[in-house]
C-alpha cells in the first residue's frame, strides 16, 4: 500500500479514469466512485492496480449528501480529493433553457461537489491534504450555448477558492483545473448526442491557438501535479489546460 491515498469522484469516466491512473503512477492508492457504470469503474480500478497501486470502487450518487459524507468518512486515509464528476451537459442558448434545467444542473454539479468537499475538509486537515476540482475554461472565455456547464462550474470554482482561503492555515490546499476541449469524456457525449458535428469540431479546433484538442493524459498530469507535493505552495488557483483557448 502506498503512503498516500486519493478519492476520485467520477473516476470511472473517460477523463476520471485517466486521472486515477496518473495518481497511481505518482504514488497514490485510489478510491474511485461511479454512479451507473460499474464495468467502467472496474476497468479504471484495474488500470490503477496495473501500475502497482491499490484501488477500491464505490457506487455513489453525489446529490445524496449523507451518502457522500459517509463515503468520505469511510476511506481509511484521505490525502487528496478529486472532483471529476458531473452530469451530462446539454448545449443550448440561454433563451431556450428552462428554469428546471438550470436548477437541475446547479444541483447535480455545484451542490454535488459541495456534498463531497465539505465533509472532506476535516479529514484533509488531519493529512494536510489537497483538493482538485475540474471546472471549465469557459469561465474565462465564454463559449456560446455553454451556460449549463459554465454556471455550475463557476460555483464549483468559488467553493474551491473559499476552501483554499479558509483552510490554508490548517494545511489544506485547494485548486481547480480549467478544462478545455479534451478528446474524451464530455466531448464524446456531445458528439454522440449530435450537439457537436464535424463542422463544429473544426471550428472548435480553429479557436484553439494550439489547433488541436487536448488528451486526457495531458489533463491528468496537471491534476496529479496539483494533488501532490510538487505543488506544495500552490492554492486557490485555476490552472487552465485548454491549448491557449482562454488567452
Amino acid at each position: 500500500m502506498n503512503e498516500r491515498s486519493a478519492l476520485v469522484a467520477g473516476g470511472s469516466g473517460g477523463i476520471g479514469s485517466v486521472i486515477c491512473r496518473a495518481l497511481a503512477r505518482d504514488g497514490f492508492d485510489v478510491a474511485l466512485t461511479y454512479r451507473h457504470d460499474v464495468q467502467a469503474a472496474e476497468r479504471a480500478a484495474e488500470a490503477v492496480r496495473d501500475v502497482g497501486a491499490k484501488a477500491w470502487v464505490h457506487q455513489l450518487d453525489l446529490t445524496d449528501a449523507d451518502a457522500a459524507a459517509a463515503l468520505v468518512r469511510s476511506v481509511p486515509r484521505l490525502d487528496t480529493v478529486i472532483y471529476a464528476a458531473g452530469p451530462s451537459i446539454p448545449m443550448g442558448y440561454t433563451a431556450q433553457i428552462t428554469s428546471q434545467q438550470f436548477a437541475y444542473q446547479l444541483w447535480a454539479d455545484a451542490a454535488a461537489c459541495f456534498n463531497l468537499l465539505q465533509p472532506a475538509i476535516e479529514r484533509l486537515r488531519a493529512s494536510r491534504g489537497s483538493i482538485v476540482a475540474l471546472v471549465t475554461t469557459a469561465l474565462l472565455r465564454y463559449a456560446t450555448r455553454d451556460l449549463l456547464s459554465a454556471a455550475p462550474k463557476a460555483a464549483v470554482e468559488q467553493l474551491v477558492r473559499a476552501i483554499a482561503a479558509e483552510e490554508a492555515k490548517n494545511g489544506v490546499r485547494a485548486n481547480c483545473v480549467g478544462v478545455g476541449v479534451i478528446a474524451a469524456g464530455l466531448l464524446d457525449d456531445l458528439i454522440d448526442s449530435g450537439d457537436y458535428h464535424e463542422h463544429a469540431l473544426e471550428a472548435a479546433r480553429r479557436a484553439i491557438p494550439m489547433r488541436r484538442f487536448g488528451s486526457p493524459e495531458e489533463l491528468a498530469d496537471v491534476v496529479a501535479f496539483l494533488a501532490g507535493p510538487r505543488s506544495a505552495y500552490v492554492t486557490g488557483q485555476t490552472l487552465r489546460v485548454d491549448g491557449g483557448y482562454s488567452i
